[in-house]
């Protein structure tokens, strides 16, 4: 747009958009971008836009299963460098952490706007990890602790709280979308009218410890008998797949943990009236039998017909859809964009 663009569409005076732009343009976040097309007589006016390799974003995962992931990104959420290390013993979760920020920091090429971490557990809105039984925390400042080593911006975020983000800001989401997070753990995230859902306990969407397994179950990380997590995490499922024999038991296998996902969402579709569930983690895990059946459970347990429509579907954003989130909540913290 140019500067009498950006004044219509403001309503700021012509003056106050070009001191505006002038600071932006310092601050390398709006380039000009040459000149728009003439139509008609007089000079042609200046194109400006945001400066896309003016700063880049750093994005953590922290919620694989047996890595962690990080990325260079660019203000449209782009990845240009990616890296990946194991996943380390609980005693080097912060260090490893750090030196993957730092890695990524030293290849971004320009001034990093921020860096953002999407990690397992309840997370708070000041970047505390209440808990995450998985790397054994509890009141962990991961914020504070990530901010004072690498000396930059940093913001920490529930992983699926991350991840609906990016399906929503670069996918396909709609206004009302609960997506499903499996790896390490199993979360969910929520957005209600097209906002957040956190929760007075900053726990909305902390499905993996409720309870589906009436019947007994599988003992989880936590301690308790049955949860969602002990059948649907991906190293819980894949060790259940393993020793399932022939191609019917590994299928009854993967309608078994749909089935207990079905369980789960049933009250949360019937509460919030959701229009679809997006699920994120491994596709020849999570689609096919195992999105069937959650289906059928869901259409089974909910009132007909207001919820026979909902949609369940895997995300197109692929393995980078929590970095991609990271991205999105560094642009939302840092320049305010949304």
């Amino acid at each position: 747009m140019s500067r009498a663009d950006l004044s219509r569409e403001t309503g700021l005076t012509r003056v106050t958009i070009s001191d505006l732009i002038a600071e932006l343009i310092a601050d390398g976040f709006v380039a000009e971008m040459g000149v728009r097309e003439a139509s008609g007589p007089g000079k042609p006016a200046i194109l400006v836009d945001l400066d896309r390799a003016g700063h880049r974003i750093v994005g953590l995962d922290l919620s694989g299963s047996d890595s962690f992931i990080g990325a260079v990104l660019t203000l449209d959420g782009d990845i240009v460098v990616r890296r990946e290390v194991a996943l380390p013993e609980a005693d080097d979760v912060v260090s490893t952490v750090v030196d993957l920020a730092r890695t990524l920091v030293g290849e971004s090429h320009a001034p990093v706007l921020g860096i953002g971490v999407g990690s397992p557990g309840v997370v708070d809105d000041r970047g505390v990890v209440v808990t995450a039984p998985n790397f054994g925390w509890a009141g962990f400042d991961l914020e504070g602790a990530l901010r004072g080593a690498l000396e930059l911006p940093v913001l920490v975020a529930n992983d699926a709280n991350a991840a609906v983000l990016a399906e929503y800001t670069f996918g396909s989401a709609a206004d009302d979308v609960l997506l499903v997070k499996v790896g390490r753990g199993v979360g969910s995230g929520l957005l209600a009218s097209g906002q957040p859902m956190r929760g007075s306990r900053f726990a909305a969407g902390e499905i993996g410890h409720v309870t589906v397994g009436t019947d007994g179950g599988p003992r989880c990380a936590c301690g308790k008998v049955g949860c969602l997590e002990a059948w649907l995490s991906v190293p819980s499922l894949t060790a259940r797949l393993a020793e399932a024999s022939g191609a019917a038991a590994r299928e009854s296998v993967l309608r078994d943990a749909g089935e207990r996902l079905g369980i789960a969402l049933a009250p949360v579709v019937g509460a919030l009236d959701v229009s679809e569930i997006v699920l994120s983690g491994p596709p020849d895990l999570l689609g096919g039998a195992l999105a069937d059946q959650t289906v059928a459970t869901l259409r089974a347990r909910t009132l007909a017909p207001s919820h026979d429509g909902v949609r369940v579907r895997m995300t197109d954003q692929g393995q980078d859809i929590v970095l991609r989130g990271a991205a999105v909540m560094v642009l939302s913290g840092q320049l305010g964009v949304s």
